[in-house]
């Protein structure tokens, strides 16, 4: 059990670091949800829950090939919500757009 929760937190943390690295880093700049405010207009850029996305399917593939998949998976997907909430709480992925 405990060895179940020490991969959960580092799967947490590849998560959230793969996130941040495709908000921040990488230059793909899909940008798309604009919404006009008084103060700017706000974008939501993709690319880094898009890369997290994948990891998160490559994981499940490893997952399924070492035939772990009912006993992995919850801890994985729990990993990758919470990396979510925690990502988009910090403002991942918004972008002030300058008109």
């Amino acid at each position: 059990m405990i060895k179940k929760v020490i991969f959960a937190l580092l799967q947490f943390v590849l998560f959230l670091v793969v996130f941040a690295v495709g908000t921040f880093v990488l230059p793909l700049c899909n940008i798309s949800y604009v919404t006009s405010w008084a103060n700017g207009t706000r974008g939501f850029e993709w690319d880094g829950i898009l890369l997290m996305l994948a990891i998160f399917v490559l994981i499940l593939l490893i997952e399924a090939l070492r035939k772990r998949l009912l006993s992995a998976t919850p801890w994985t997907t729990l990993a990758l919500a919470l990396a979510a909430i925690l990502g988009l709480a910090m403002k991942f992925g918004f972008k002030d757009l300058q008109q």
